[in-house]
């Protein structure tokens, strides 16, 4: 009379699937372990490990020189990063600066130095002033510039520092600039 009973159960329950469900069984720890088992290729001594490891090495920062050299995002130093930044490059290098012909211009200076011609002697005298305020006023002049432009084509962008920026890197010499010019000399429409 107070007896419970139960239903009795089908023979075959109906297979409930679950969306999003794999599909497949979880494999045995031992399968999933074999599976990701890799051969081991461990140096033989340590003077070979060593040599892997500086060749390795060697192969990012070659990697890494060539990603910078080409103006790579991902490869450039954080002073390089940025459309600011890279708009203040392309700004300088679109233009023939005195800075960049400083040293050439500095090194003539020395060479003239050497002469006993008393005309060169008073050329070397008033040159390298001349040569640093024409430098120092040309920077000037790129750095208004270039935070005028940053700041109408990126207003949202931090423009901290980008005419300091500019203004060194008018005074390096065009070959040596790192990250290479991207824009020759004259291109000014795409600044």
């Amino acid at each position: 009379m107070f007896k419970r009973r139960t239903p009795e159960a089908p023979a075959n329950p109906p297979e409930v699937v679950k969306p999003g469900g794999k599909g497949r069984p979880t494999p045995k720890r031992k399968e999933a372990e074999k599976r990701n088992r890799q051969p081991i290729t461990a140096p033989s001594n340590r003077k070979e490990a060593y040599r892997k490891v500086r060749e390795r090495q060697a192969a990012d920062r070659a990697k890494a020189r060539q990603g910078m050299a080409k103006g790579d995002e991902k490869h450039l130093l954080k002073r390089d990063k940025g459309p600011v930044r890279k708009l203040a490059r392309d700004y300088v290098d679109s233009r023939r600066t005195v800075g960049s012909y400083l040293m050439y211009a500095m090194f003539a200076i020395v060479l003239l130095s050497m002469l006993p011609i008393p005309v060169a002697r008073l050329l070397v005298l008033f040159a390298p002033p001349l040569l640093l305020f024409a430098v120092f006023a040309e920077g000037l002049l790129l750095s208004r510039g270039i935070k005028r432009l940053a700041a109408e084509r990126y207003p949202d962008e931090d423009a901290k520092g980008v005419g300091l920026y500019a203004a060194m890197r008018a005074m390096q010499i065009r070959r040596l600039r790192v990250p290479n010019p991207q824009v020759r000399i004259g291109e000014k429409e795409k600044v």
